[in-house]
C-alpha cells in the first residue's frame, strides 16, 4: 500500500510513503488548495484502519477500491473539522490492514471520521437528500465523524446534519456490505431556543424492516433503540416530525449503530 501528497493540478508529489502491511507518511511541508492524500496499491474489499491527520481519529473502514483520494478541506469546508487539522508544516498520515478482532468486534458499525462527500468507495458512509445551505457544518458526513458536541451548532466541534427546513429530510448511512445491527443511538442537536427537535421518525432497512420512532427534547444523552438484530446494507431516517416549538431548525449529531459484521 502507498500513501501520497500531491496537488490535483500538477501531480507532482510532496511527499511518498508505502509498505506492505502499515504505511506511515510523517512529512515535513504545508498543505495547500489542491492538495490531496492518495492511498493506492490497495486490496479492493478489504478492511483498514485510516488517520488522516493527527488531530483526527482513526477510522476502521472497508475499501473496496484499489484506490482513495481525500481532498484536503480548505475555507468553507475546513469548518466542520478542528482548526488544528491539516494545518502547520509536520503532518503525520497512516493506513494499516484492520485486524480480525477490530473487524469482528460488536461496535459503532457507522462511525467514520474519513468520510468525504468526494470520497467513493469507502464505507460507512453518510449521505442526504438535503444540507443545509450545502454548508460543510451541516454535511451529512458530520452525522458519523464520532463528534458529539449538542449545546450549539455552526463552526466545529458543533458540526452536524441540518436540514434546511426541509419537512422531507432524510439521512442515509450506507455499510457497503451486510452487517448485523440491534441497536441505534441519536444525538439529536440541543443549541435552545436556537433549535427545534423532532418528536418522531421512522428508521427504514434495506431488508424491509421499519421502525417508527418517538423521539424527545434532551440535551447531551443519546435517544436509544433497541430491536431484533437486523441483516442490512443501509438505514435510513426520515418521516422527521418536528415539535410544535416557534424554531424551525432541528437537526442531528450523531447516528451511531451497533452491531457486529454479518
Amino acid at each position: 500500500m502507498k500513501i501520497s501528497v500531491y496537488n490535483n493540478w500538477d501531480h507532482v508529489p510532496k511527499a511518498e510513503s508505502s509498505a506492505k502491511k502499515h504505511a506511515i507518511l510523517a512529512w515535513d511541508g504545508e498543505y495547500r488548495r489542491g492538495d490531496v492524500i492518495e492511498f493506492s496499491e490497495l486490496t479492493p474489499n478489504r478492511f483498514y484502519v485510516v488517520k488522516i491527520d493527527s488531530t483526527i481519529d482513526e477510522s476502521l473502514v472497508l475499501i473496496t477500491d484499489s484506490s482513495v483520494i481525500y481532498t484536503i478541506p480548505f475555507d468553507e469546508k475546513k469548518t466542520s473539522y478542528n482548526p488544528l487539522s491539516f494545518v502547520g508544516n509536520r503532518h503525520y498520515v497512516s493506513i494499516r490492514y484492520a485486524e480480525d478482532f477490530e473487524v469482528k468486534r460488536y461496535r459503532n458499525l457507522s462511525l467514520n471520521p474519513f468520510d468525504q462527500h468526494e470520497v467513493s468507495g469507502v464505507y460507512p458512509h453518510a449521505y442526504a437528500n438535503v444540507e443545509t445551505r450545502g454548508e460543510a457544518v451541516f454535511a451529512a458526513r458530520n452525522a458519523i465523524d464520532g463528534c458529539i458536541a449538542t449545546k450549539s451548532h455552526g463552526e466545529w466541534p458543533y458540526e452536524s446534519w441540518g436540514i434546511n427546513r426541509q419537512d422531507d429530510a432524510e439521512i442515509t448511512i450506507d455499510f457497503g456490505r451486510e452487517v448485523c445491527v440491534d441497536e441505534i443511538h441519536l444525538f439529536t442537536r440541543a443549541d435552545f431556543p436556537h433549535d427545534n427537535w423532532w418528536i418522531k421518525g421512522t428508521l427504514t432497512f434495506s431488508n424491509g424492516f421499519v421502525m417508527d420512532i418517538d423521539m424527545e427534547k434532551k440535551i447531551e444523552e443519546a435517544q436509544i433503540y433497541k430491536f431484533e438484530s437486523q441483516k442490512v446494507t443501509w438505514i435510513k431516517l426520515g418521516n422527521l416530525i418536528k415539535a410544535d416549538d416557534p424554531s424551525p431548525f432541528p437537526a442531528l449529531t450523531q447516528f451511531e449503530v451497533y452491531g457486529n459484521e454479518a
